[in-house]
């Protein structure tokens, strides 16, 4: 399996030296690859009193594409990952083109991980029809695709047009991976039939992921392609116990046929940025065992 951390968003500061030095680090313990997920606005609690999601205008984001193509020319090998960004509430030509030039600065490391979001304040803020993002969403990887792959393309979508028209330049990859997240069920037949990899949630132990795996494969088969050509990867807490009791986990995964495991350190306690990496080098020595 490859070896991830996820860029703790919510506590990494806005410092661009100590970004630049906490990625570097990631990359020098050896990882594989660094995943960043996504808000473009957060709302304000004093106004939706009724708030229920995870994060609020207080909540601290760093916008994805800009900051890999930041990290791009401060490290050599890492993967950048993003996952999720939210697809959906962008313009599908847009992140097309630049996605397509964090793949060149990066020299082909990127792998787009997306997923539909829950954010209704973001999408009215970005423009965007929140009630159709799981539709428009299938149609915007196709799209991406066609972009990545095509000098020149005639697209006509339900909700994207594009006639007689290119991104230049090209990306490395052709295409650049496409990866999911969520756990509907229709978005793992959205998987089987599209997706490059899913990002799933959960515990490996858990009777109802374990499920969703396996239907997965189904789909996937069902959709005539290999099972195995879908990635997975998993993700561990460091309050998920010891490292011995890490190491188990990390085994859990990979007898379910994971191909990627990372370790999420935001909102575990951590005071310092050296916390953070003190527990990923415990994960990275578990999960090379």
């Amino acid at each position: 399996m490859k070896i991830g951390a996820i860029f703790p968003q919510l506590e990494i500061g806005q410092d661009p030296g100590a970004i630049r030095e906490y990625v570097q680090q990631i990359e020098d313990i050896g990882f594989d690859h660094i995943g960043i997920y996504d808000h473009v606005l957060g709302a304000d609690t004093n106004y939706y009193r009724d708030w229920r999601g995870p994060y609020t205008s207080e909540s601290m984001f760093h916008e994805p594409m800009v900051l890999y193509g930041y990290l791009s020319a401060v490290t050599t090998k890492l993967e950048f990952a993003t996952e999720i960004i939210i697809l959906p509430q962008r313009q599908t030509a847009l992140l097309a083109k630049q996605a397509a030039e964090v793949d060149i600065l990066s020299g082909g490391r990127l792998r787009l991980g997306i997923g539909i979001g829950w954010n209704h304040v973001e999408y009215e803020g970005l423009g965007q029809d929140f009630h159709i993002r799981g539709q428009r969403s299938e149609e915007q990887i196709r799209l991406l695709r066609e972009l990545w792959t095509k000098e020149v393309i005639t697209f006509d979508g339900q909700w994207d047009q594009v006639t007689a028209a290119g991104i230049n330049p090209l990306p490395v990859q052709r295409p650049i991976p496409i990866w999911l997240g969520g756990g509907d069920e229709r978005v793992l037949r959205r998987i089987a039939r599209l997706g490059d990899g899913w990002f799933p949630q959960g515990s490996p132990d858990d009777p109802e992921l374990q499920g969703r795996l396996e239907r997965l494969r189904k789909y996937t088969e069902e959709a005539g392609r290999e099972v195995n050509s879908i990635g997975i990867e998993g993700r561990i807490s460091p309050g998920s116990g010891d490292p011995e009791e890490w190491a188990k986990i990390v085994a859990k995964w990979e007898e379910l046929g994971a191909t990627h495991i990372s370790m999420p350190t935001d909102r575990a306690g951590f005071t310092s940025h050296e916390g953070h990496l003190d527990a990923l080098r415990k994960f990275y020595e578990v999960a090379k065992r």
